[in-house]
């Protein structure tokens, strides 16, 4: 993904949190500071294991009245049987679970967009979406 494309996606952080030995990262002041700085109350989040690191938080946040995405596939898991149960759990909780490629199609929005394309590229060379994404690339001569 190019620069410029990455500057328009606004989620990127610049600064690491390091906190003091919260397991729930929602419990760190530090880490619910950076959020309710953004202003903003949909969260896309996925976290190192998916039945602590990412569920966690991610129940705590909806709790508190954010919209929240859990990336499910860009987060890790012992075996599926974890992954099924925070899943469910999750689910449970009202977070919306989602893989990186939905949550990266649903911020593009429009192939024509500023950087549909370039979106649309990182889709092509790492999902079997490229089938789709070159059937319009080739539709629309782009």
């Amino acid at each position: 993904m190019d620069l410029s494309c990455q500057k328009s996606l606004t989620f990127w952080c610049d600064d690491v949190i390091n906190r003091a030995g919260e397991i729930n990262a929602w419990k760190s002041p530090e880490f619910r500071h950076a959020i309710e700085a953004t202003g903003r109350k949909k969260i896309i989040i996925a976290g190192i294991v998916t039945d602590v690191c990412l569920m966690f938080p991610a129940i705590s946040a909806v709790a508190e009245g954010y919209d929240v995405y859990a990336v499910v596939d860009a987060s890790g898991t012992w075996n599926s049987a974890v992954a099924e149960a925070s899943i469910h759990r999750m689910t449970q909780a009202g977070v919306k679970v989602a893989t990186w490629a939905s949550v990266l199609a649903e911020v593009m929005d429009d192939w024509r967009s500023e950087h549909g394309l370039a979106l649309g590229d990182v889709l092509g060379e790492h999902t079997s979406y490229r089938w789709v994404y070159n059937s319009f690339v080739q539709a629309t001569n782009q």
